[in-house]
């Protein structure tokens, strides 16, 4: 068990060294994204469950309901709970569109270090050019998969936060 983990480990930081330091931006970056989603989908889950029957209880327990003023007030317990709910989505979102500038820049970097070891070399030392093809290929890959995975992830969010709203609303009629 020891050994796998040690391998798993070395495995990673070779990966990291042979992407250049943008990668680790990028991994920081994905872990941060990573995060927020995991911390959505658990408030889904749990408190934004209680959330709603609170709120449900709440409107439930008034007796006028079809006056403009309980109108208003039905918006606000509304409003209330979509802003809690769909609280860190547009920073999710933002970290999203982030990952593939970031695999852009790391793409300019490793092509800037195949350009030097050109102007040194004269060209001729392919070894040393593919280390910084090696450098600007794989920032790209890590960028693209990391916003078609948290696209993914955010649309699903999204989906799922305007139904719950929606059942919500539905529910207050």
């Amino acid at each position: 068990m020891y050994f796998a983990l040690l391998d798993g480990y070395e495995a990673i930081t070779d990966f990291l060294a042979r992407g250049g330091p943008v990668l680790t931006i990028i991994g920081i970056l994905l872990l941060v994204k990573w995060s927020m989603i995991f911390e959505r989908i658990w408030y889904l889950h749990s408190t934004h469950a209680k959330r709603v029957k609170q709120t449900l209880a709440a409107w439930n327990a008034r007796e006028d309901k079809r006056s403009w003023r309980a109108h208003q007030i039905r918006n606000m317990m509304i409003s209330e709970v979509r802003l809690d709910l769909k609280t860190s989505l547009p920073l999710i979102e933002s970290l999203v569109v982030v990952c593939p500038l970031l695999g852009l820049i790391g793409t300019v970097t490793g092509m800037i270090e195949v350009f030097y070891v050109m102007a040194l070399t004269g060209g001729g030392d392919a070894r040393d050019m593919a280390g910084g093809v090696s450098r600007a290929t794989i920032p790209t890959m890590a960028g693209m998969v990391g916003a078609l995975s948290g696209i993914f992830a955010s649309n699903w969010l999204k989906t799922r936060m305007n139904r719950d709203l929606e059942l919500l609303e539905d529910n207050m009629a």
